[in-house]
C-alpha cells in the first residue's frame, strides 16, 4: 500500500498487522480520489474507522489543510501516527484515539467537515448510526460531502428520511463507495 499521488506520492504506508482491518486497495482508492480531487485543495477532512491511515493520508498528500483521524484500535492508531510521521503529513492531522461516536461528539461544535469518509466494519449497521448522528452535526452542511465504504449489499434506502440524498455511487468487484450530501 501506497500514497498514490501529491506530495508524499510514492511513498509507502504501514499496514495494520492481523484480520481487523481491510485496507482500501491502492486501485480503488486511485479511483476515489479522482472523484474527490476537486474538493481537496485547502480541505478539512475527516477520516471515520482510520484504519491505517492511508484514506486521510492520500487527502493530506493531494491538498487537505487538515484530517482528522478517529480510531479506535491501539495498533491502528500506533500505525496512522507512523505513517504520517514517515510522510511528514503529521502537522496538518489530529488523530482522535475512541471510537467513532464518542470521536465525533468530542468534535461536536467545530465548523463543518468538506469530506467525511468512512468505511466501518460490514454488516453491522454502523454507516447508519453515523448518518443519523451526522444528520444534526455541526460537523456536516449542505456543502459535505459524505463517503461510506460498504459491502455491495449494504441498505442506504433510510437516507431520504434522514433528510440525506445519495449523489452517486461507484461500484467494485465486492464493495462500493456511496457518496452523500444533505438536502
Amino acid at each position: 500500500m501506497r500514497v498514490i499521488a501529491g506530495k508524499a506520492r510514492r511513498l509507502p504506508l504501514k499496514t495494520v498487522p492481523g484480520l481487523e482491518t481491510r485496507p482500501t486497495t491502492d486501485r480503488i482508492k486511485e479511483t476515489l480520489f479522482n472523484i474527490l480531487q476537486p474538493k481537496l485543495l485547502d480541505s478539512r477532512f475527516l477520516d471515520l474507522f482510520s484504519g491505517s491511515g492511508a484514506i486521510g493520508i492520500e487527502a493530506l498528500s493531494r491538498g487537505a489543510a487538515l484530517a482528522v483521524f478517529i480510531e479506535k484500535s491501539p495498533k491502528a492508531v500506533g500505525c496512522i501516527k507512523e505513517n504520517l510521521a514517515f510522510t511528514r503529513l503529521q502537522e496538518q492531522a489530529r488523530v482522535i484515539k475512541t471510537d467513532v461516536f464518542q470521536g465525533l461528539r468530542q468534535l461536536e461544535g467545530e465548523k463543518p467537515f468538506d469530506c467525511i469518509f468512512m468505511d466501518p466494519p460490514y454488516g453491522k449497521g454502523l454507516e447508519r448510526q453515523v448518518f443519523e448522528l451526522l444528520q444534526t452535526s455541526s460537523l456536516m452542511n449542505e456543502k459535505t460531502l459524505v463517503i461510506a465504504e460498504a459491502s455491495l449489499d449494504t441498505d442506504f434506502s433510510y437516507l431520504e428520511d434522514l433528510g440525506m440524498v445519495q449523489e452517486k455511487r461507484k461500484e467494485y468487484k465486492t464493495n462500493a463507495h456511496i457518496f452523500v450530501r444533505r438536502k
